[in-house]
């Protein structure tokens, strides 16, 4: 019997079992694509990574990302995680680890920067791989009844609930409140009613949803729900984020303009999670969408396969 070595981190958060876990194998040669399933099904969080020598030399590694159902091209809370176990090992596939990593993924290169507590790795910093991407707009009764709440629920102030991407497309719907935020609750037929008419997410209808105070607009509460996908509810979604935080940007009358976001979610799980924003905008279009967040290491072990 063989035996492969894996590490699970709590992403966005510096607290021991809150954040989103994520489990990580740091050297994936010899699994299969369907082995690579099985054991994401297995830990059943809601992305495990496959670390894989990289293509290019001049890389860090190729990292592959799977849900508890399907492979996806990017996602946030794995990379800021791979990054983080990654940078504590003395090497990667024969190479030192600086504190700039890339990662060769299906949506493109990953670019990662490790953040530091004195000597430790604490964190990483990501740039999002994909340019921003608006999608169709997604009707705010649908929007309603996936989450059971009153269609008034939904704001349109800022924007109609719509889909967007910077490497994973999510459809975004903005919450009245935070008591409404709090009562959403997924009923799983509707989404895949939902799944019917929206073809843009691969894995089902994955559904992100937030509330700001005028007072704090730039502190943003939210929650994800994605049934289909076998993730009832995420307590941090990096990749949702980054599109959110760059799409709101997007918005702003400035051509150029730099924001800082701090995005809470998991709240309602008991898992609160913080991530980091900070989105450009030049000449009128968003050039970057960058996401941070700390890491805490939490278990490690052997699968056998």
């Amino acid at each position: 019997m063989n035996t492969i070595a894996y590490i699970t981190t709590d992403v966005f958060t510096s607290e021991r079992f809150a954040g989103n876990p994520l489990a990580v194998i740091p050297d994936a040669r010899g699994l299969s694509d369907a082995a690579m399933q099985k054991i994401a099904t297995e830990f059943n969080y809601s992305e495990t990574t496959f670390v894989l020598p990289p293509e290019n030399p001049e890389h860090t590694a190729r990292v592959r990302i799977f849900t508890p159902t399907a492979e996806i091209p990017f996602a946030g809370h794995p990379n800021v995680g791979t990054a983080f176990v990654l940078g504590q090992q003395v090497e990667i596939f024969g190479k030192l680890p600086g504190d700039r990593l890339i990662f060769e993924e299906e949506a493109g290169l990953v670019d990662v920067q490790l953040l530091r507590t004195g000597n430790d790795v604490s964190g990483a910093k990501i740039r999002a791989p994909g340019k921003l991407q608006i999608g169709d707009a997604v009707a705010g009764n649908l929007i309603a009844r996936c989450i059971q709440v009153e269609p008034g629920s939904i704001q349109y102030t800022t924007h109609a609930p719509t889909f967007a991407s910077v490497g994973l497309p999510f459809a975004f719907a903005e919450l009245d409140s935070l008591e409404t935020l709090g009562k959403a609750r997924p009923n799983a037929a509707i989404f895949a009613e939902a799944a019917t008419r929206h073809k843009e997410d691969k894995t089902g209808f994955s559904l992100f949803l937030y509330t700001r105070s005028a007072d704090k607009p730039w502190h943003i509460r939210a929650r994800m729900f994605a049934p289909l996908d076998n993730v009832n509810e995420d307590p941090a979604t990096g990749s949702a984020s980054a599109a959110l935080g760059a799409y709101l940007t997007s918005l702003l009358p400035q051509a150029d303009i730099e924001t800082q976001i701090i995005i809470e979610q998991g709240v309602e799980m008991g898992r609160r999670s913080l991530i980091g924003l900070d989105i450009r905008k030049s000449g009128g279009i968003v050039t970057d969408a960058f996401l941070s967040g700390q890491c805490v290491s939490v278990m490690r072990g052997q699968i056998a396969f």
